[in-house]
This record gives structure tokens, sequence and C-alpha cells, in this order.
């Protein structure tokens, strides 16, 4: 099915639903004319399967269990994958072949948009507008695409960075507000016998959170999204100013030695032991911060803003916050599928789903919530600093294409290494960006 006829078969579907809707629930399972339920099987990618990740994926699963109930006949099929997997190899090969699951997780941005522009991805638009859910989303731009919606968040995020507050008790330390008295701070951290920063970034992705928030001060998020139309390249000034102040960290010596032989789970292992003071990450893990795992610091790890960096010409007191990790739906699907898809959304994207997700798998929430009751103190405080913020922005592996991005994470990581210098890799992601900008 192409893209045109997906969409309208989208409308027609609606129709059933909604008169289906208006007459009631058939309990008996038995079709209008007599028959026995149509046979629906849909299959659904997701990326929780993590132990950090079980209760997400248990409230997933019984959405799916709710939407199978309410409708004999459909069966689902689950597929747990590594995200990192999915994202980089497998759904990017089934795309180019259009042999995608019928649901599947999927960034929004640059990866979305690439996936549109080949007629992979439903327009859920007329489902969005039928189930009167579109303003309830806190943001569906990195699902938007020339005014469609092609995906839906099922969760929010922010980065900054998470500290021991035992340790900046220990050593008197303010939360830090500026670039030089970030430095101080890690000094101090430093010649306690702590590290500053724990990173663990084998994957390059890891290394790329801390940078971006450097960049973002230096450059503005604008710049960024420049440098995709050609407007701004990564040579310019204030982008190799901003690759000598994330090669400043690493030259102090404030990252955890040996990080790049390092997988990410053990980035927060060096927060919960007390070896590092700092991680700069992602609220995703603050389930594990609050966790078990995090013992004697059980509400003792706190979250700040990144300091501003004086002279630099983005928004000082902004945050990488964003709604970028949803589901995708196939055009590959039948009229059948389509209106199941449909009852599974109507069972997901609830308020009531949103705020257990938020409560019990620490996921910040991707639809407005009218009852905050119940949250942890990190989380409360993470909000609070989200609260704080003057503006928000994607990360950048949502805004430059995904082969910048990749390129982007290796010259972080020659950068952690010491084998290239801020002018080096910042020509050599040039290069790539020019590549890039000219098969588009």
């Amino acid at each position: 099915m192409n893209r045109r006829a997906a969409v309208a078969a989208v409308a027609l579907v609606w129709v059933a639903i909604v008169a289906s809707a208006c007459g009631g629930n058939n309990p008996s399972g038995v079709s209008p004319s007599g028959g026995a339920p149509e046979e629906v099987t849909l299959s659904l990618r997701h990326t929780q399967i993590k132990e950090t990740t079980r209760t997400r994926l248990q409230i997933l699963e019984n959405a799916v269990r709710k939407t199978e109930l309410e409708n004999p006949g459909l069966t689902f099929k689950l597929e747990g994958i590594d995200e990192i997997v999915n994202r980089d190899q497998k759904l990017k090969a089934e795309m180019t072949v259009g042999n995608p699951p019928d649901i599947f997780e999927v960034f929004g941005g640059s990866d979305l948009k690439l996936y549109v522009k080949a007629g992979r991805m439903l327009d859920l638009t007329p489902i969005v507008e039928e189930l009167g859910i579109r303003d309830k989303f806190a943001s569906l731009d990195e699902f938007t695409v020339d005014g469609k919606i092609y995906g839906l968040p099922y969760g929010g995020y922010s980065e900054a960075i998470f500290y021991n507050k035992k340790i900046f008790a220990e050593l008197n330390l303010a939360i830090p507000r500026t670039w030089d008295e970030l430095l101080a701070a890690a000094d101090r951290i430093k010649a306690a016998g702590y590290t500053p920063f724990g990173l663990a970034a084998k994957d390059g992705w890891v290394s790329g959170m801390l940078w971006n928030t450097v960049m973002e001060r230096n450059v503005g998020i604008d710049a960024l999204n420049k440098v995709v139309t050609g407007e701004a390249k990564w040579t310019d000034a204030a982008f190799v100013e901003g690759f000598r102040d994330y090669a400043e960290l690493a030259n102090r010596g404030y990252f955890t030695e040996g990080a790049l032989e390092l997988p990410y789970s053990d980035q927060g292992a060096q927060l919960l032991t007390g070896k590092a003071a700092m991680v700069f990450t992602g609220t995703w893990d603050v389930s594990r911060f609050t966790g078990e795992e995090a013992g004697q610091l059980q509400g003792r790890i706190g979250y700040f803003a990144f300091p501003a960096i004086p002279g630099g010409a983005g928004d000082q007191t902004s945050i990488n916050a964003s709604y970028s990790n949803g589901f995708g739906f196939s055009a590959n699907m039948s009229e059948e599928q389509i209106a199941m898809a449909a009852k599974f959304i109507a069972n997901f994207y609830t308020e009531e789903v949103q705020k257990e997700t938020l409560v019990k798998a620490k996921v910040l929430p991707s639809m407005k919530l009218s009852d905050l009751s119940g949250i942890d103190s990190l989380t409360a405080e993470i909000l609070q600093v989200m609260a704080n913020a003057t503006s928000s922005w994607q990360a950048y592996d949502a805004i430059v294409q995904p082969s910048v991005g990749a390129d982007i994470n290796v010259g972080l990581q020659r950068l952690i290494g010491k084998v290239s210098t801020p002018e080096q890799v910042a020509a050599q992601i040039q290069e790539s960006q020019d590549d890039a900008n000219a098969s588009h």
C-alpha cells in the first residue's frame, strides 16, 4: 500500500471505528454479519529489553493485552531489540527494502524525515484528530512533516548534570552557574580523588550528550540547524571554539580514565558507587538513580542545568529537552491492521498510562498531565530545572543527517583519546556535512 492509499484507508477505517463506538462494544466477538471476528496480527518492535526498563515494558504489555481483549481476533507479536541495533542497523535496512514491522520504536527528527520521504510511514493525522489527542501532547514537532503526523512520542527527556549531593556537601561545593565555576569545581573534585565527570564512551552517542550542550552554549541552536542548509559550517570560529571547550574537559583529565573502552551502563555505576561526582546524561536514567542500585545515595542524587559559557551565542539558560522517542506505524498495513493499530493508540496514549509511566518507570510524560502527585524527589527536581529553562531544543542527532551524526560521534571520541585536534575534527565533520547536504 502506498502512502496515499494508506491515508485514504485510514479515513475509511475511521468511519467504521466511529460507527462501532457509537453502537457500543461487541462482547461476544461475533462480527455484525454473524461470522467469527476477522483474525488480525500486528508486529510490534520495542527496545525495552534492559533490567532498568522492565517496568516500562510491563506498561506497554498491559496496553497491548487490553487491546487484544477488547478486540477478539487481534494478536500482537512483540519483539524486543537493543535500541542502537534497531536505530542504526535493523530499522534502516528494513526501511531501505520497505518491510518494517507494523509498529516500531523510531526517533523523531532527521531519522523520521528520511523514512517519510521514502514513503514508509503511515500518516496518523486522521487517527490523532478523531481520537482528539493532538492537543494533549506536549509537542509533536519531531514527528510532524509538512503538517502531517507520522509518529507519536511515548515519553520526553532532558539532558543535564546529575550529581552526588554527598560529595558536593563534603567539598562544600555550590552548583556552578558559569563555565569557570564548573572548571573550578571539577578541579576540587579531582584533587579530592573523585572523577569529576563519569564517562563511558565506547558508544559514540554517549560523549555527544555533553558536547551537544557545550556546542549549543557556544553557537546557538539556530547555527546547528544552519549547517544542514549550508548557511553555517562546522569550521566557523564559534563551532571550533565549541570543540575546544569540550576538548578542554578531556585534556584536564575530568573524564573517567579509559572511558572509550567502557559500555554505557558503566557510566551510571560510576555515579552510584561514589567514584564520580557528576555525570551528564538523560532523564531516562532516573529509574536507576532512584532505585535499589542507588543504595545509600537514594534521595542524594540531584540534577542541575549545564552552566553558562560567557560570550557564547547560545541561550545560556536553555536545556536539551525534547520528545523524540516514539512509535511509528508502517504504511504497508492493511485497512484492518490500521483499524487495530488505532485501537492500540487509543489505549496506550492516555493520561492514565502516561502518569503510570512517570511514577513507576520515571519516564517524563509526552502528554500533558493534570496530576503530578506521587513523583519522587529527583523527578520533581528535574521538572523544576526544565521549568526554569528559558528554552529547549532537540539533540544534534535529530537535526543533522544520520551520517553526520555518526561522524560527530567519532570525532568526539578522537578528542577524548587526544588523537585529533578540535580544528581537525571540525574539518572532518564539515566534509561529512558537505557530502550529506549534496545528497539531499
